[in-house]
């Protein structure tokens, strides 16, 4: 048997996008999209377990209830695992989820349902791309809501699509070295960064303290692995929950551009196998299985909730998944204070332009974020945490 994943060949076409013009901001369903309906404390343990953030406020009950929150909460990246992207058109193409808005509004406190609702904006394209000769970007805004309809947080996605065959004949990232041929000592030092990681917790970090210039404490993600991806399904980071058996077959049978057959074991796998199975990887144009874009945004988000302490509040988190970050690659996190000042909402903010480099020295995460901290002058707190 032929090892290589065949998937489904779509073609970029005229008709194509005629068809995907007549559905720009349109309401999509999200059924069968959504995985994390309540934020239960074990939804929530799972999901932090998942992107692995430590953090005694999204674990620790006992914790959590002597914090301004008085109960446990769910980091604010909880909201991909509620819903993070819908499978929607672009028949037989490839898609890439290529950077995320993210504001956020109020506290997901333990217990809490939240909603969800899913438009399409439409799309820019077809634009010339050295990856696949052609690409489309296509829009969604995503809203996450409690169901009195108060808002928890709006993302705006971008996802780009290829034709699958075009992102092969490239080859664009043929020639990384992968694994990364990482020697034993060079992964005890990495393992001593990860472990290194600062979580600011009780101690208010105040607005007044925070110099323009300031850089954040790194997080040290990696070396990626298997288990790692794993972990990110369980915590709901799937673009679609992801089923077995019969429950599967069904979805494949009514929708077959979703599944490929497994050369190796014979089975249906998810197009999302890409994320953790080799061949479906190289169906893809790519050289080896990758992390999700999601994922990577959580750790960025992960980075500044630790850096900004209990008593701050993150407003919004701008994020660009450039290159792909394959298993085995390791990921340094960090960021710098770029402005201070008092918004509209009255909150006192700073800016933080953010990085991601791997070990090949690429930023694969341009990041531009904003943090509400609690003033020393005013004797204010985020506005949002009164919510």
């Amino acid at each position: 048997m032929d090892s290589q994943a065949k998937m489904a060949e779509g073609r970029i076409s005229p008709e194509l996008i005629a068809e995907m013009r007549r559905r720009s901001g349109m309401s999509v369903s999200t059924d069968g999209a959504r995985f994390n309906d309540h934020a239960t404390p074990d939804n929530i343990r799972k999901f932090v377990d998942g992107i692995g953030d430590s953090n005694p406020l999204y674990r620790n009950e006992e914790y959590a209830a002597r914090t301004r929150y008085g109960c446990l909460i769910a980091p604010p990246s909880f909201l991909f695992s509620v819903m993070s992207a819908v499978q929607f058109g672009w028949r037989g193409l490839a898609g890439y989820h290529s950077a995320s808005d993210f504001e956020f509004y109020r506290p997901i406190r333990a217990g809490v349902r939240v909603n969800s609702e899913y438009t399409y904006l439409g799309f820019e394209g077809p634009k010339e791309s050295r990856f696949a000769e052609q690409t489309i970007f296509d829009h969604f805004e995503a809203k996450y809501l409690s169901p009195d309809g108060q808002l928890y947080g709006k993302n705006t996605q971008l996802i780009i699509r290829a034709e699958r065959k075009k992102t092969r004949e490239k080859g664009k990232y043929a020639d990384i070295q992968l694994p990364h041929p990482w020697t034993e000592s060079e992964l005890v030092e990495i393992e001593e960064q990860v472990l290194a990681e600062k979580i600011r917790g009780a101690e208010p970090r105040y607005w007044e303290d925070v110099e323009i210039g300031e850089e954040l404490p790194p997080l040290v993600k990696g070396p990626l692995g298997l288990t790692d991806m794993v972990a990110a399904c369980v915590a709901g980071l799937a673009p679609a929950h992801l089923a077995a058996h019969a429950v599967a077959l069904r979805e494949y049978r009514e929708k077959p551009a979703w599944a490929f057959r497994d050369a190796l074991s014979g089975a249906l796998e998810p197009i999302f196998a890409v994320h953790y199975n080799l061949e479906a990887a190289k169906a893809m144009g790519l050289p080896y299985p990758y992390d999700v874009g999601c994922q990577r945004n959580c750790w960025l988000i992960q980075t500044l909730t630790n850096w900004m302490g209990d008593d701050g509040w993150l407003k919004r988190s701008y994020a660009e998944y450039r290159k792909f970050v394959y298993l085995s690659d390791v990921i340094r996190i960090t960021g710098e204070v770029t402005e201070k000042f008092v918004d509209v909402d009255g909150d006192h903010c700073v800016r933080i332009k953010s990085t991601s480099l791997n070990q090949r020295g690429e930023d694969v995460m341009p990041g531009d974020s904003i943090v509400a901290l609690p003033s020393r002058t005013t004797k204010t707190w985020p506005q949002a945490m009164q919510a």
